[in-house]
């Protein structure tokens, strides 16, 4: 314990390196984000929005359950352990994308990557909250989710561009089986835990306070993060409709702007400007959530998104010139929020059970996935794809108004 210290200069090398394990994680999902929907209706001739969308919906619940209990796991197993077993079930997925023979094989790849990807991403994001300590969390989770999301949106660039020459499969899925194998080497032979990083913040925490903390089960912290603490409250709720605006945008996007008219290639710009400009913005909005705190980017980041789905709902240019500025609007204000939500959590989680309140918070953010497609799927099928826009402007409207009113900033 005495030779380690918290800090991001003082632990640069692993957090570069979780930074880069973390662009392979990320571009796992950026294998889907503009072909899969197409695979859907193209290739196996899906009619059903809800069906079409059944693959994110999967997913979403999935990681979201993952998430939940990941914490509790890099307790008692180690945050390495987890992260390398979260690689290792992510293996057949894209070859299971690439080669599947029915609609049943592309919803079990979703199925395992959404364990993977709510093991492995969860252990990145605690690994670098417990490297940084409480000074740096905002920079770190931007730094971290920066990589994550750019990662996303160059790689639905790239399938859109093979997908465009060498057709829906399985060129565009190659690149999956790259990331996966990089991850899991890195994972397995150069990261270390963290967990003793955690530790001494919280007995550098304890000794300031003269109180011990005794670590809560996790139904303790399930209730004190999802509806008791005022502040947890605020963060879960709008993490879930972020990631709903995601779901939403992920499979209603390709769909609804090939109907418009716009190509393949379009699309794949359409679906990769929104997490790149989500991701990197996080460089600069991340730094800031510890400079200005955690609630203003929260809020003007929900309106921001707000705007977005404006501009794409109404339609006042092009198909492809609103898809582009609209998508661009929604990646600003997703910029804004995300890093500003996942430190919000580490400031109030004690760090005896900020694992497990990361993971609750995590758990209704990425149901905010399935609810997204979901809603998009049924509200699509009635009234149009475009509805599932405007409805997802309004929620993102409710949800910024919440954060305004019920969430108190918290001085670190």
């Amino acid at each position: 314990m005495e030779n380690i210290k918290l800090g991001l200069r003082e632990n640069w090398k692993q957090f570069t390196l979780l930074v880069l394990v973390n662009m392979m994680v990320g571009g796992m999902v950026g294998l889907e984000r503009t072909v899969v929907p197409l695979v859907g209706t193209e290739e196996f001739h899906i009619q059903s929005d809800v069906v079409v969308f059944s693959f994110i919906i999967a997913f979403g619940v999935v990681k979201a359950f993952t998430n939940l209990i990941s914490g509790v796991l890099a307790d008692r197993y180690t945050r390495k352990k987890v992260l390398v077993l979260g690689w290792l079930i992510g293996l057949p997925v894209p070859f299971l994308l690439a080669f599947g023979s029915s609609w049943n094989w592309i919803l079990f790849a979703n199925i395992l990557l959404g364990i993977s990807q709510g093991l492995a991403w969860s252990m990145t994001v605690n690994m670098k909250i417990d490297l940084v300590g409480s000074k740096s969390r905002g920079l770190a989770m931007g730094l971290n989710e920066a990589a994550g999301y750019g990662a996303v949106g160059l790689t639905a660039l790239a399938t859109g561009y093979i997908a465009s020459h060498y057709g829906l499969r399985p060129a565009p899925f190659y690149l999956g089986i790259a990331y996966t194998i990089i991850g899991l080497l890195l994972s397995v032979f150069i990261v270390r835990d963290t967990r003793q990083f955690a530790r001494l913040e919280a007995k550098q925490q304890e000794s300031m306070t003269q109180n011990k903390i005794v670590k809560p089960n996790l139904w303790w912290v399930f209730k004190e993060t999802t509806f008791k603490n005022k502040n947890l409250f605020s963060i879960s709720q709008a993490g879930l409709i972020n990631n709903l605006n995601d779901g939403m945008s992920w499979g209603v996007f390709p769909l609804l702007f090939m109907s418009m008219g716009v190509g393949l290639e379009g699309v794949g710009w359409i679906k990769a400007i929104y997490p790149v400009v989500w991701g990197l913005g996080q460089i600069v909005t991340g730094p800031l959530t510890d400079r200005w705190g955690r609630k203003p980017l929260i809020v003007w980041g929900m309106f921001v998104q707000v705007l977005g789905h404006v501009v794409i709902g109404l339609n006042y240019f092009d198909p492809l010139s609103a898809g582009l500025l609209g998508s661009i609007l929604l990646g600003v204000g997703t910029a804004m929020v995300y890093p500003a939500l996942l430190a919000a959590v580490s400031d109030v989680a004690h760090p005896n059970w900020r694992a497990s309140s990361l993971g609750v918070y995590r758990f209704w953010r990425d149901m905010g996935y399935a609810i997204g497609a979901l809603m998009a799927g049924i509200v699509g099928s009635y009234f149009g794809l475009m509805w599932a826009v405007h409805i997802a402007g309004i929620l993102t409207l409710i949800s910024g108004i919440v954060v305004w009113i019920r969430m108190k900033e918290r001085k670190i």
